[in-house]
Order: C-alpha cells, then sequence, then structure tokens
C-alpha cells in the first residue's frame, strides 16, 4: 500500500482564521492525505472567526523540527495575526524556503502569502491575496489578481493562492489537485 500523503499546515500560535485552516484540513483527510499542524511550539494553537477567538488545535511538529523531507505540501492559512507573526519565525521561513527549493506545492489563502513574500518566493510568479496584500506582492516581484484562486506552475514548483473563506471550494479543489489527492 501507498504510504499517504503527508500535508503541513503552516500556524502561529494565535490568529488563525479557523475556517482557513478546519475547511482545507478536512479536504485533505477525506481526500485520503495526513494533515499535520506546525507552529513555533508544541501545545495548542488558537483559532479566530474572524476577530473573535475560537477553537483551539494541538501542535504535532514545531518548524525548528520539521524537514521539508517529511512533507508533500503545504497550506498556509491567513488571519492577519497569524500572518504577521508567521512571517517573523524565522524557522517557518526556512521551511516554505525549502519546501519550494525540493519543488512541494504550497497552498496559501488571505493573509497567508506574507510568509511567501516574506521567504522571497514569489518573484515573477502571478498570485492572488486578501486585497491588502496586493502591494506587498508586487513589492516582492510577484504579480497580483483579484481572483477566487490562482494556479502558479513554475519551474516544477506549484503555488495555490486564494483571497477569502469565500474562495474556500475552488482553492480546496485546486490544493488537492497540486497535492495529488484529487
Amino acid at each position: 500500500m501507498a504510504e499517504k500523503k503527508k500535508i503541513a499546515f503552516l500556524v502561529d500560535t494565535e490568529g488563525i482564521e479557523q475556517v482557513e485552516l478546519t475547511d482545507p484540513w478536512a479536504h485533505v483527510e477525506k481526500a485520503g492525505g495526513v494533515p499535520r499542524l506546525l507552529a513555533p511550539k508544541l501545545g495548542r494553537v488558537r483559532g479566530f472567526n474572524h476577530l473573535t477567538p475560537a477553537d483551539s488545535f494541538s501542535v504535532d511538529v514545531t518548524y525548528a523540527d520539521a524537514s521539508a523531507d517529511d512533507y508533500d505540501g503545504a497550506v498556509i492559512p491567513g488571519g492577519v495575526a497569524n500572518a504577521d507573526f508567521l512571517r517573523m519565525d524565522e524557522d517557518a521561513v526556512e521551511l516554505v524556503k525549502a519546501l519550494v527549493e525540493a519543488s512541494k506545492p504550497i497552498a496559501a489563502i488571505c493573509h497567508g502569502p506574507w510568509l511567501l513574500v516574506e521567504a522571497g518566493v514569489v518573484r515573477g510568479k502571478m498570485l492572488t491575496s486578501f486585497p491588502s496584500l496586493q502591494t506587498d506582492i508586487r513589492n516582492a516581484g510577484g504579480d497580483w489578481a483579484d481572483q477566487e484562486v490562482r494556479v502558479c506552475d513554475m519551474n516544477g514548483w506549484t503555488l495555490v493562492t486564494s483571497r477569502t473563506p469565500d474562495d474556500l471550494p475552488e482553492f480546496n479543489r485546486e490544493a488537492l489537485k497540486a497535492f495529488g489527492l484529487e
């Protein structure tokens, strides 16, 4: 039997837009994949429904202990605070760079692309995000489009991006394709 695909979900400890974590997570599980929650430290992380605290989730692996070799792809949920803290985490940034170097697909939604900007991996790529990130993406050498979902395949690496929770159906569909879980 083939080994199940492991998908890393990259979050910080607070401010995760909960539906952008739980909805793709459920789709990965339903498609036969194994989602794993990565964060700066072990323990629990807090989801939010926009600005309202919601559920907490157990962390599987810290960024310091993670290796791109252990995963078949990654999801970066949004949440303004989540993405802002996450892009300042050196280990998370290094993991994203390693995932890209290993040509592992990454799916980022809403404010999640901030981590991609920080990792320096958007140059020459077309992506979407929450509209407030478009200047950051352009300043990092990327192109921005106001679309439900963008799939960018360049040099053997696939990037899937979406704007908001409203785009989750399209985001999940394209992320599963990129992960080979369709």
